[in-house]
């Protein structure tokens, strides 16, 4: 039944809006937070289909990084050095600028630095990585302005406690944040200026029509001028074309541990794996490639799989022998893509997309975001 909505609903909330954004996580926000700075008088309305911010915003392991030595390779091999470098250019740039909007107080950030961990079964692996650090080096220094970003420092392995690790490479510049403090500063900045968030508002149809865009949803139908579509992992629902492949991510997290060694943040396994320290307890998820085609979901969840996996590594590799017990456990869904780069474009008169963060929508989310938002006030 359609939902019956007074005049003062109508007037304040739901009638004809300068730009509606699906989609209420961080390349959302970020957009309606930079449509507001450029133009105030813009009337912009944010559409949320969950309670809190489906997909991986509020759900991801807060990691504010722009790429492991074995992450770049595995870049450069998909496309290009000079494609590779731009995107670490990229994400460098937009950890910058969700650090400048938000203040690293708000979002409790701290560059601790950011580990890679071969195990000692990947000896190949580790030589591969460490014998391309010289030149990466020099091809970051470039792209962002650090010298000397990986290393290899194998005596954290005792410090830390690991077994079974081999090597580590080590990044000073790497840093961790508090996401659900991040998206909820983020919340008040938009309240701040003047943007409406409605939640449990599903989008099911956009239709343009001859004077605006008419968004089907489960409140009832909206109008606007223009639409941005910022679901990510979920742009599939309404623009199939767009061919972003969602890729479920499963965590953990400890119950607090008594004397942890954990500092930095941590990936292994070409970053398939990743964990960190967080109020002294172990967030520890990822596993996806144990099974591509089951973690290709819009479904938010846990397989057995990849529960016993990350229970294993947790207890054998990262605290050996301490059978931690486990507090939380919850999955957020990622969007991937053929390409490493975004989709920032319009895909349809007055309706852009920011779309396909390919797993590093803390690093990009704040740039995607300003650059959709500048696209819409473009045309």
């Amino acid at each position: 039944m359609e939902p019956s909505f007074s005049y003062w609903e109508h007037t304040a909330f739901i009638d004809h809006a300068d730009v509606i954004i699906i989609g209420s996580g961080l390349v959302g926000l970020s957009a309606a937070l930079h449509l507001k700075k450029q133009q105030p008088n813009l009337k912009v309305l944010v559409l949320e289909r969950g309670f809190l911010p489906s997909g991986a915003s509020t759900k991801n392991a807060g990691f504010a990084c722009f790429g492991t030595v074995s992450e770049q390779i595995s870049a450069i091999n998909q496309s290009s050095e000079e494609e590779a470098m731009n995107l670490v250019a990229y994400k460098w740039l937009g950890l910058q600028r969700l650090r400048e909007n938000l203040g690293d107080e708000n979002i409790e950030y701290y560059q601790h630095g950011g580990h890679e961990l071969f195990m000692q079964d990947e000896l190949e692996d580790a030589e591969t990585c460490i014998g391309q650090i010289d030149h990466l080096n020099k091809l970051l220094e470039q792209a962002i302005g650090k010298a000397d970003i990986y290393a290899v420092a194998n005596a954290k392995i005792a410090d830390f406690g690991f077994k079974n690790v081999g090597s580590i490479i080590y990044n000073p510049y790497e840093g961790q944040i508090h996401t659900g403090k991040m998206m909820r500063t983020l919340l008040y900045k938009v309240y701040d200026a003047g943007v409406l968030v409605l939640n449990n508002c599903a989008v099911s149809e956009i239709k343009n029509e001859e004077n605006n865009i008419t968004l089907h949803t489960s409140q009832g139908n909206f109008k606007a001028g223009k639409v941005i579509l910022a679901t990510n992992a979920f742009a599939d629902q309404l623009y199939p074309e767009l061919k972003v492949i969602p890729g479920r991510g499963q965590v953990l997290v400890t119950k607090p541990i008594p004397g942890l060694k954990l500092k930095g943040t941590y990936h292994f396994d070409e970053g398939y794996y990743y964990f960190r320290n967080i109020d002294n307890r172990v967030l520890f998820g990822g596993g996806r490639n144990l099974d591509y085609k089951a973690e290709e979901t819009w479904d938010f969840g846990h397989t057995d799989t990849v529960q016993d996996k990350l229970i294993s590594y947790l207890n054998e590799v990262i605290l050996p022998g301490q059978n931690a017990e486990i507090d939380y456990w919850w999955s957020g869904i990622m969007g991937f893509g053929d390409e490493i780069t975004p989709i920032v474009k319009q895909v349809q008169p007055n309706v852009f997309c920011a779309v396909r963060c390919n797993g590093m929508g803390v690093a990009m989310g704040s740039l995607v975001g300003e650059e959709v938002a500048e696209l819409v006030l473009n045309n």
